[in-house]
């Protein structure tokens, strides 16, 4: 089994000029980027070129340690503590399931775990703590 913890910076429209700050001042590399108007899209809920333009993920490279940015998704908001979140990737959706209800005991769901274009298996949980984690499962061809 793989477990890999990440540090994940959401921000509220800013996604683009953080990454590129990071590239600037710490020498970060850019491993990942999408934007969401390359993701799927809903017919019935047309975007505005502002919307596409968010960043939905993007993989950043310091040393040897890997990190995210991304824009907040529609419905999501900044509040003090979500900002940063650490991202658990596993190997498997078994894994995913066990981690993401694990966390959520005495905390609350963010965002359901359940297959996403991008994942067989990811969710969204604060802990008890007020700690935010994002729970990502691996594609087999990943």
């Amino acid at each position: 089994m793989t477990l890999e913890l990440n540090a994940f910076i959401l921000l509220d429209g800013t996604a683009r000029q953080a990454i590129e700050f990071y590239q600037e001042v710490l020498g970060a590399k850019l491993l990942f980027k999408q934007t969401v108007g390359e993701g799927p899209q809903n017919p019935l809920s047309p975007m505005s070129e502002q919307e596409k333009a968010l960043i939905a993920h993007s993989v950043l490279r310091v040393g040897e340690t890997n990190f995210f940015v991304a824009d907040l998704e529609e419905g999501q908001v900044l509040r003090p503590g979500n900002g940063i979140n650490i991202c658990i990737t596993v190997d498997n959706a078994g894994e995913a399931e066990r981690l993401y209800h694990a966390l959520q005991e005495g905390g609350q769901v963010d965002i359901e775990l359940g297959p996403v274009y991008f994942s067989p298996a990811y969710g969204m949980v604060t802990d008890k703590f007020g700690a935010t984690f994002q729970v990502f499962t691996k594609r087999d061809s990943e």
